[in-house]
């Protein structure tokens, strides 16, 4: 299912932040903004320095509540949404149907007794399954709800 695009750092950020009050969650931005703040502003696309370039921009979303959820921003369409010190990368599109399937349930947990795993999986209606590793060093307590 395509995804409003969200060309840009600042409305990939409203677009966060407005998923947050659909479901009642406090959130807190902080914004890096210019060659010297953010990383990718150290070099440009070409692997030259281009002073006529936009000014780079990235943030960091914290949404409090429980889950813990950290959605770290970067210039080019890129972007890292923590759950519960389990971390994904996500395409900037497609952030804010990610988090509304978090919030809605739509996560899991899948343990194999061998070889010995567990897996946190997020699905996204009309997307593929996110996938990643969870450690029983990072199991939390809502992590460990989601078990199956």
């Amino acid at each position: 299912m395509p995804h409003d695009p969200l060309p840009s750092t600042q409305a990939a950020v409203l677009a966060v932040e407005a998923m947050a009050a659909r479901h009642g969650r406090p959130v807190r931005t902080s914004h890096d903004i210019g060659r010297d703040q953010t990383f990718a502003g150290l070099v440009a696309a070409d692997g030259g320095t281009d002073e006529l370039a936009a000014i780079p921009h990235e943030a960091l979303v914290e949404i409090a509540g429980v889950p813990e959820v950290t959605v770290r921003l970067f210039v080019h369409d890129e972007a890292v949404v923590t759950v519960d010190q389990i971390a994904f990368d996500v395409p900037r599109d497609s952030v804010p149907a990610f988090l509304n399937a978090v919030w809605t349930g739509l996560v899991h947990l899948r343990q194999r007794v061998f070889p010995p795993s567990c897996t946190m999986i997020v699905t996204v209606p009309g997307e593929r399954s996110y996938r990643e590793a969870v450690t029983l060093y990072t199991l939390t307590p809502w992590l460990a709800g989601k078990l199956r």
